[in-house]
């Protein structure tokens, strides 16, 4: 397996001049501290805004700004410094992605997706897998893609020598298309349950099709990867089938449901920041407020409080979920089912307020700013479009039954790919 991490090509190095001074705030000492991967995060996001609006327009695949993020050091934040990564806590991997949401929810998608991989080698690998993946990605910089969609079983794994064949194709495959190293599911017939493994994108018999044309979240790379009697050796395989997850392996979707609650975040915030900055300097004052400019307006004023006061809690409860997702993911073999259901409530009410926060501040800030504010040269609607497409990934009403049924009878959640 080392051998075949050796012969991935290294991803290649950028030379460009304005990323000069980036590149030394990503030396390995500056990483080592939480503080200095959000000053790089800044500086990432300040880059990727210059070119948000009109990429967003234009959809497709961002090679040149995903290869900022791979320059800017941050894909080993999540990897243990023992295997040459940064070892960053899980609050600061969701700090980073809101940061970087603000900016550019559609790559912020792609860099939480990214770390989730590399959770999920943690949370299903054993020993070694977990020091060969994790080493060589710590090393080489791999960008790794999700074809983990637990709900599509169109890709099936037939036992072989050595492994499994793979046949099939596998929807919403975020950040598939540019990656270098996929996590898969795969569904076994003969057990009736999936698999789960690490492969090379670049495995013979892998076609990525980059055919993700929904109206928001366009550079997500989440389109649909397919599998052609690709071979897929023993020692990739995570978690066979038929293999009970343990309660640690079931902390995967909930790490999952935290990088939505911060993207949903980013995107409120990335809005509310749109919106107050155009009142600031461009709105013009309604005729009968009687004041002179938008933001002496006690309407408006009104108006952002209340705007606030959807993200302020969010934000609150999204951090506190964090840290009960380090407490609980430091456990390690230790994690109990208890441990598990109680973040997942944790997760589940962040995960509520931002929905709220993301879908409304996004669509009322329209109303703050005027019908100047919807040109399409501030492409100001590209956070409504994103938080819409990307709230649907799961249903929110399900949040709520979940919590419901916690305080009404102290249910907790079952594990599902979901909750």
């Amino acid at each position: 397996m080392t051998q075949v991490l050796n012969r991935l090509p290294h991803p290649a190095q950028s030379s460009t001049p304005a990323f000069a001074s980036f590149s030394t705030l990503a030396s390995a000492d500056l990483h080592a501290r939480s503080d200095e991967a959000i000053v790089i995060a800044r500086h990432l996001a300040e880059r990727l805004a210059t070119t948000a609006a009109e990429r967003d327009q234009i959809g497709g695949h961002a090679a040149k700004e995903r290869e900022w993020i791979r320059e800017s050091g941050l894909l080993t934040l999540s990897i243990p410094k023992e295997f040459g990564g940064q070892g960053a806590d899980w609050s600061t991997v969701y700090q980073v992605i809101r940061i970087l949401a603000k900016a550019d929810s559609a790559l912020a998608h792609i860099f939480g997706f990214h770390h989730l991989q590399l959770a999920g080698i943690q949370l299903y690998g054993n020993a070694q897998q977990q020091r060969r993946l994790l080493t060589a990605s710590a090393e080489q910089e791999f960008f790794w893609g999700n074809a983990l969609n637990p709900l599509d079983k169109r890709t099936i794994a037939s036992p072989a020598k050595g492994g499994y064949i793979l046949n099939g194709v596998k929807s919403f495959s975020s950040g598939s298309v540019g990656s270098d190293w996929l996590t898969i599911s795969a569904w076994d017939e003969t057990t009736q349950s999936a698999l789960v493994a690490a492969i090379p994108t670049n495995q013979p018999g892998i076609t990525v099709q980059a055919d993700w044309d929904a109206f928001g979240q366009k550079q997500t790379d989440s389109g649909n990867v397919h599998f052609a009697h690709v071979f897929l050796p023993d020692e990739w395989v995570l978690q066979r089938p038929a293999q009970t997850p343990t309660p640690q392996a079931t902390l995967r979707s909930q790490i999952a449901q935290l990088v939505m609650v911060n993207l949903y975040l980013g995107i409120g915030l990335g809005a509310f920041d749109a919106a107050r900055n155009y009142t600031n300097d461009q709105a013009k004052a309604w005729f009968a407020s009687g004041v002179n400019a938008s933001a002496e307006d006690p309407f408006i004023q009104h108006r952002y409080g209340q705007l606030w006061m959807l993200l302020r809690p969010a934000i609150a409860l999204a951090d506190q979920a964090a840290t009960t997702l380090d407490q609980v993911f430091d456990k390690g073999v230790l994690v109990t089912a208890n441990d598990r259901g109680e973040l997942a409530i944790a997760i589940a009410e962040a995960k509520y307020l931002a929905h709220q926060a993301g879908i409304e501040v996004s669509s009322q800030m329209f109303e703050l700013t005027g019908a100047r504010s919807t040109s399409s040269r501030y492409g100001y609607d590209r956070f409504w479009r994103n938080a819409r497409v990307h709230t649907l990934h799961d249903p929110i009403d399900y949040k709520l039954r979940d919590l419901g049924r916690y305080v009404l009878d102290g249910r907790l959640p079952e594990p599902t790919p979901y909750s």
